[in-house]
């Protein structure tokens, strides 16, 4: 497997991007071991309103849980996302519709159609970064 490219985004931008507070995370999970879990919750404990979206789930961190990103109500300005590469296009697809400011694949995600289609709707895609070790190396202490 290739390596996944860098993308782009400096430190200054992703300290902005973490300025956004409403923040869907698709694929979030109940399981307190799995990242999907204990991410969130850390965005939620800084301060973040965690929008959380898993089709078989009703609640999750006493949150009510969306089925999907069609059903998430109001802006959202970043969709976080959990889910492996092969899946990221068809999340991303649903994601631009929301129109949010910026699209975060986590640690390990990464998919080249995802990154062209968000960046030929005008959305700031990161991606193979975890949300949480970037708030912790740029904006604790703050």
């Amino acid at each position: 497997m290739e390596p996944i490219p860098h993308d782009g985004l400096s430190d200054e931008e992703i300290r902005r991007i973490l300025l956004m507070k409403r923040i869907a995370v698709v694929g979030m999970s109940r399981d307190p071991a799995k990242p999907a879990h204990y991410v969130p919750k850390y965005l939620l404990e800084h301060g973040y309103e965690i929008v959380p979206v898993n089709p078989t789930a009703e609640e999750i961190l006493g949150l009510k849980v969306y089925k999907s990103l069609k059903e998430v109500p109001g802006p959202v300005d970043i969709v976080d996302v959990f889910r492996p590469s092969e899946a990221v296009p068809e999340v991303v697809k649903e994601a631009v519709e929301l129109r949010p400011k910026v699209i975060w694949l986590q640690e390990g995600i990464y998919h080249p159609d995802a990154v062209g289609l968000a960046r030929s709707r005008g959305i700031t895609i990161v991606w193979n970064r975890c949300m949480m070790k970037e708030h912790r190396r740029l904006m604790a202490g703050r």
